[in-house]
C-alpha cells in the first residue's frame, strides 16, 4: 500500500491522530524513515533501598476497587501520577504534564508526562486502555522528541500505561529504530520490577 494513504503529506497531524490510524504501527513509522521490532527489553534496575515502596502499593491496593479504569481521569490521578510522583522523589528529575511539542505540521501535540534530568523519559496514558495503538503513538512523540531536545541521549526512551499495566518503548536516534518491550508491567504485583526501572533510566 502507498504510503501516502497513510500519512497524507500536506494534512496536519497531532499526536493523538496517529492512535486514530487503522493502519499497521511499522507501515505508520516507514513514514517517517523508523523501523519497529517487537523484543524483550533486558532493562537495567535500580538496586537500592525503596522507601516508599510499601505506602504506594497499599493505597494503589485501596484505590483500585473502587477506581472505574474507563476513566482516563482515575487511571491518570489514582494510578499514573503516584508512580511518578514517587520516581521523582528518588531521582530528583523534573516531571512536565501534557508539555506541548511542535515540530512540524505531522509532528505536534502534547506529551503526557515528560520526565527529564540528564536523561529524557516519556509517560503517555493509552487511551481506551489501548496498548498496541498507544505504542503507536508513544513512537510517534519519541521520533518527535528526537528532533525536539538538545541532547547526547542516544536512545530515547519511554512507556505507555493503562495505569495498571506498563509496557516500554526505545527508539535509537543513530539507526532510527523503534523496539517495542514484549514484557509487560502490571500494578500492582510487578510494582517493584517497574519502580526500579523507571528509577534506573533516570538515575543522576
Amino acid at each position: 500500500m502507498p504510503r501516502l494513504a497513510i500519512i497524507q503529506p500536506d494534512q496536519s497531524y497531532t499526536f493523538a491522530d496517529y492512535f486514530k490510524l487503522n493502519f499497521a504501527p511499522q507501515d505508520i513509522l516507514a513514514y517517517f524513515k523508523v523501523s519497529l521490532q517487537r523484543r524483550s527489553l533486558n532493562l537495567p534496575r535500580y538496586s537500592g533501598s525503596l522507601d516508599r515502596l510499601n505506602d504506594l502499593k497499599a493505597r494503589i491496593e485501596e484505590s483500585l476497587p473502587r477506581l472505574s479504569l474507563t476513566s482516563e481521569m482515575a487511571r491518570r490521578e489514582f494510578l499514573i501520577a503516584p508512580v511518578l510522583t514517587d520516581v521523582l522523589h528518588y531521582t530528583q528529575a523534573t516531571l512536565n504534564v501534557e508539555y506541548p511539542v511542535a515540530v512540524s505540521h505531522q509532528l505536534k501535540g502534547s506529551l503526557d508526562y515528560l520526565l527529564q534530568n540528564d536523561q529524557t523519559f516519556l509517560v503517555i496514558e493509552a487511551k481506551n486502555e489501548d496498548l498496541e495503538r498507544g505504542f503507536v503513538q508513544l513512537a510517534i512523540e519519541l521520533i518527535a522528541l528526537d528532533q525536539w531536545i538538545e541532547s547526547e541521549q542516544t536512545i530515547l526512551q519511554g512507556a505507555i500505561s493503562t495505569g495498571n499495566i506498563w509496557q516500554f518503548g526505545q527508539f535509537d536516534r543513530q539507526t532510527r529504530e523503534v523496539t517495542q518491550d514484549l514484557n509487560l508491567y502490571r500494578v500492582p504485583a510487578d510494582l517493584d520490577d517497574l519502580l526500579r526501572t523507571l528509577i534506573k533510566i533516570l538515575e543522576p
